[in-house]
Formats: C-alpha cells, sequence, structure tokens
C-alpha cells in the first residue's frame, strides 16, 4: 500500500480533523486506562472485559449495517477483521489488564511509550510506508519524553512493583496495539469506521464470552456500587466505541506510522488521570511531556514549501 499524499506532500493539505480523531482517541484509551484500575478493584478481568463487550454491542447495532456505496465483506476482510479484534480488541485488553495487575504505574508508561516505535517498525515492514527522518524524530522525542517522566517519577531505594510476567504482558500489549494500527490502515480503505468498530466489538465479545461467563457464575452482581457501574458504562462506550471509531476516522487520512505518534497521548492521558486521582506533577514531569508533545508537533506539523 501507497503511502497517504498527506505526509509525502508539502502542498497537500495538512488533516486537521485527522490528527485531532487520532489524539482525541488515544487520549481516550489513556484515561480508561488510569481508570481501569479503578474497575479492576470491583471486577475479575475476564468478567470486566466481556461486560465491556456486550453493552458496548447494544450501544453499536445500528453500526453493524453495511453504508451505501459500500462493498460486501470478501475472506479477506473478514480475516482482517477477526485479527483487529483478537490482537487489538481481545489480547491487548486481556495483556493490558493483567499487566497492570502483575506491574507498576510506572514501568507501564514506560513499556506503553514504545507504541509508536513498533508501529513504526511494523508499518516498514508490512505496509512498506517509508518513514521521514521527521517522524523518526517525532517517536524518538515521544519515547524519550515518557520514559523520561517514568523513570523520574521512581523514589530513590523503593523496591520494583514488577514482575517479569507483568512487564512480559505489557510488551505484548504494545505489539497487539501496534498490531490494531496497521490492520485497521488496511480495514479503513473499504470498511466505513463505524461498521470496523461494531464488528471488531462483536469478535471480541465471541472471544472472551466463555471466560466471561465462568467468571459470572461467582461473582454477587450487587456487590459493585451505582458509581462503579456508571463508570463501567463509561469504559465499555469509550473503549469499545468511541475510541476505535475515532481512532478509524482518523488513519483514513494519514499514513499508519505517522498515525502511530499520536500513541504518545495514551500514556500522558493515564498520567492525567493519575494527577486527578491525586497525584503530582513535577518539574521533570513536565519537561518529560514537554518532549512527547513536540514530538507529535515535529512528525505532524507541515514542512516548509520547496520553491
Amino acid at each position: 500500500m501507497q503511502s497517504s499524499p498527506t505526509s509525502t506532500s508539502p502542498r497537500a493539505a495538512t488533516p486537521w480533523l485527522a490528527y485531532a480523531c487520532l489524539a482525541l482517541s488515544t487520549s481516550l484509551v489513556g484515561s480508561y486506562v488510569g481508570l481501569s484500575k479503578v474497575l479492576l478493584l470491583s471486577f475479575p478481568v475476564f468478567l470486566l472485559a466481556w461486560l465491556r463487550f456486550g453493552l458496548a454491542a447494544l450501544l453499536m447495532l445500528p453500526w453493524l449495517r453495511r453504508g451505501p456505496g459500500e462493498a460486501p465483506l470478501d475472506g479477506r476482510h473478514r480475516r482482517l477483521l477477526f485479527l483487529e479484534s483478537f490482537l487489538g480488541n481481545f489480547l491487548f485488553s486481556i495483556c493490558l489488564l493483567f499487566g497492570l495487575q502483575h506491574s507498576s504505574a510506572v514501568v507501564a508508561g514506560v513499556i506503553l511509550a514504545g507504541i509508536p516505535a513498533a508501529v513504526a517498525l511494523l508499518s516498514r515492514v508490512l505496509l512498506k510506508e517509508r518513514q521521514t527522518a521527521r517522524v523518526w524524530a517525532g517517536i524518538a522525542l515521544g519515547v524519550a519524553g515518557i520514559a523520561l517522566v517514568a523513570l523520574e517519577r521512581t523514589p530513590a531505594g523503593s523496591p520494583a512493583a514488577s514482575s517479569w510476567l507483568g512487564i512480559g504482558l505489557l510488551l505484548g500489549a504494545v505489539f497487539c496495539e501496534a498490531s490494531y494500527v496497521v490492520i485497521g490502515k488496511k480495514l479503513t480503505a473499504q470498511v466505513s469506521a463505524k461498521r470496523i468498530s461494531a464488528l471488531i466489538n462483536l469478535w471480541g465479545l465471541a472471544l472472551v464470552t466463555p471466560l466471561g461467563l465462568w467468571q459470572a457464575t461467582r461473582f454477587d452482581f450487587s456487590q459493585p456500587s451505582l458509581p462503579i457501574w456508571g463508570l463501567l458504562l463509561f469504559y465499555a462506550a469509550a473503549a469499545s466505541m468511541v475510541t476505535v471509531w475515532l481512532w478509524m476516522s482518523g488513519l483514513r487520512k494519514v499514513p499508519a506510522g505517522q498515525a502511530g505518534v499520536f500513541m504518545v497521548f495514551l500514556p500522558v492521558a493515564t498520567a492525567l488521570v493519575g494527577l486527578l486521582l491525586g497525584e503530582h506533577l513535577s518539574g521533570g514531569q513536565a519537561w518529560a511531556y514537554g518532549l512527547a508533545l513536540a514530538g507529535v508537533l515535529l512528525a505532524t506539523l507541515p514542512g516548509r514549501r520547496q520553491g
């Protein structure tokens, strides 16, 4: 697949709306990653994932219909939809939720900061996209910024609150998310963003239902409070519906490697949720987040026009 002209031609219009969709999508992902630790105090992992997919499936029923002028799905696109859901929805959610149970937020921030680099690598190998020096520099700034803030937050002499299992699960989540971006780029060429969101959510529901039902039979549904149920509804709508639609809408106009840079908003938003929950932002952390945002600007702002 050839790269989008938005990244190769200095005279092409800058897709600001697409950039906004990508930034908002990953910011919402980061917010529910932070809030998911609250939900994990009330729900076991598989039940939480099952309730998320089930609630989102009800919300997205109207999105399942094929739009006017949209071609029927062929075997290749059905396989891509399954892989998109298995890697980007089901496996990413499981790796992330279990990884958060076995890892500190500091280590999670460092590892999730590797998503842009993983996206650039996979888009180069699988999509044959040629990344510009500015995109690679933007990725480096984003990774450096989030790694810096994570390391800066580690108290001197404190024990590592992470296991190798947690680190491995979070690394798995990184490459699941990178695969989600690359496969999504192939899907958006033929399938609408809304229909992609609804179909991959249904696959996620089907995959997690056996494990979800198993945990549901052992769960006391009267235990969670009303605010927790409200947070679960937000989690379902944000994680399966809104963020996927925003991401696929933006991905239609932006090459996968460049879109991957916007993944820096994920750990940034997670940290901001931490601030809302009572954490403090130091000067070093502010500089680190500035580096991450500078990376996004470097990779997305239009270059100087020639002649």
